[in-house]
């Protein structure tokens, strides 16, 4: 099942092992159940730190769960959790056998300290970059809390759960039963969704913060060269961030960071989150900002969070990003993970078989297109305008499919449902007007961005028409001392290498605006 390479990669890892436990697997009769065999012969091979039992009587077949002996530590994979689930596995793997995780003392004795049963069901994709981290977090409680259990599963191999769940996005999370969250969530957001008390705790000791020199708003990669560049001044610097990493935990693929042939999304935030803590900066993550108070000239400016947090700094550097548009038409926000989908990466397997359509004729929206032709029954490509945007490679190769519709010059109207998920998508032709439906189980927007500015439309600060926040040369926006970098702003090209240079640029400039004030 593994190859040599990925055999000798984790049997380093498994020396890290201290204690011994066992695997023990659930298995029937199936060709996925004599792929898991294989996969956990493998590892078991590896070091004589764990057995294998094939005695496990779970329903769902294939899964196992990795147990210390006499143990259960509530943290089963259904399915086999191979492409970016493989990390999710090593980890599992290290964690019941002793190795420490990376997660700070005061995270762990919150997950310690949590009360009553919490048995969680999360669902997943082999292609889902989202999914690793709530896998991930999930298995980490359970391992620290018996109270805690969680069950990852393949929502690919168990389509009869999927199906009767309505699991139409993934990760999906239930909790003892019933829809906890969906999307991308942090170990700390999981914490603070069933430590109801958590984030007021929070909020008193950000109140105690002293005033920092400067302080950054978004933890993309502006706000985290920002914070680079400010700290190596030997400034106070803090990072208060929604989520550390920004869109780009969103983004699967990255070929044009220069110097970095290939990453992808996750794996760039870990390490601009590495790269930050290597400096002395206080990183305050869950913490998403609501209004922003100005301080007149020679005093502090003050941000208050939806957590009832306020942090104070001399200078500011705005790095909040944006998000995807969504269309805004009837139906859309009704059916969102129900059919209505922004990631293709991470849902499309979902749609097997099944008849899409992708909303958007740039590169983002052809490359979805091109993504799911290869694992959909068919894809329309639906373009506004009255050709396509993407580049001429990218739209060379979409019309090459032959899986692939195109229909330019039209305006997506409605998004059509039964009560519970998607059925078809209404357009008008924008020349002759004529309406149009479309028999289809998903939809995918992909048509740009918005500036996440939304908090600052009361305040002074200047904003363009499109809601992006105006600066100048240094990054200095319309009050002096409060500056704002990367895609939040109107400077052009929305790209990572872009958003890093113009934080390292504001932090300069907050910098400069210290020692002159």
């Amino acid at each position: 099942m593994l190859d040599d390479n990925l055999k000798t990669q984790l049997k380093a890892y498994l020396a890290k092992v201290t204690q011994p436990f066992e695997i023990v697997a659930s298995l029937d009769d199936g060709a996925k159940s004599k792929e898991l065999h294989g996969l956990l012969t493998d590892i078991v091979g590896l070091t004589d730190q764990i057995t294998l039992k094939l005695d496990g009587q779970d329903a769902r077949r294939p899964s196992f769960a990795i147990n210390r002996p006499g143990e259960e530590t509530g943290v089963v994979f259904a399915g086999l959790p191979m492409g970016h689930e493989f990390t999710s596995l090593v980890l599992a793997l290290l964690q019941v056998g002793g190795h420490p995780p990376k997660a700070s003392d005061e995270v762990i004795e919150q997950i310690k300290g949590l009360e009553g049963e919490l048995r969680f069901e999360t669902y997943f994709s082999l292609s889902c970059q989202n999914c690793p981290d709530v896998v991930q977090a999930l298995n980490l409680m359970a391992i620290l809390n018996p109270g805690v259990h969680h069950v990852a599963i393949d929502g690919a191999l168990f389509k009869d759960e999927v199906e009767e769940r309505q699991v139409m996005s993934v990760p999906s999370i239930y909790l003892n039963g019933e829809p906890f969250d969906q999307g991308r969530m942090s170990l700390e957001q999981i914490l603070a969704k069933v430590d109801t008390g958590a984030a007021e705790r929070e909020a008193a000791k950000l109140g105690e913060k002293p005033t920092f020199d400067t302080l950054m708003i978004g933890g993309g990669p502006a706000g985290a060269a920002a914070a680079v560049y400010a700290a190596r001044k030997g400034i106070l610097t803090g990072v208060a961030a929604e989520r550390f990493g920004g869109q780009v935990l969103d983004t699967m693929a990255i070929e044009n960071l220069i110097s970095v042939p290939h990453t992808e999304g996750p794996k760039l935030a870990a390490a601009l989150e590495e790269h930050v803590k290597e400096y002395e900066v206080d990183i305050m993550n869950l913490q998403r900002a609501v209004k922003l108070l100005p301080g007149r000239p020679g005093e502090v400016h003050e941000v208050q969070f939806e957590s009832g947090a306020s942090l104070r700094a001399k200078t500011l550097v705005l790095a909040t990003g944006a998000r995807w548009r969504e269309m805004g038409v009837p139906g859309e926000a009704e059916y969102r993970n129900k059919g209505v989908a922004y990631c293709p990466h991470c849902d499309g397997p979902l749609f097997k078989g099944k008849h899409v359509a992708v909303i958007g004729g740039g590169n983002s929206g052809v490359e979805a297109a091109i993504d799911l032709a290869g694992i959909v029954g068919h894809v329309t490509l639906i373009e506004f305008m009255d050709e396509m945007r993407a580049d001429a490679v990218l739209q060379k190769k979409l019309r090459s499919l032959p899986n692939v519709d195109i229909v330019l010059g039209a305006r997506t109207t409605e998004v059509n449902g039964d009560g519970k998920r998607v059925t078809g998508l209404t357009y008008e032709e924008r020349a002759s007007g004529e309406v149009k439906k479309i028999d289809l189980q998903g939809v995918f927007v992909q048509i740009g961005l918005v500036p996440n500015t939304e908090w600052l439309k009361e305040s002074p600060i200047e904003l363009s028409e499109r809601g992006e926040i105006v600066v100048d040369a240094r990054g200095m926006t319309s009050v002096p001392g409060i500056f704002a970098a990367g895609d939040v702003t109107t400077v052009p090209y929305k790209q990572i290498v872009i958003a890093m240079g113009e934080g390292s640029k504001a932090a300069l400039g907050a910098f400069d605006h210290l020692i002159r004030s």
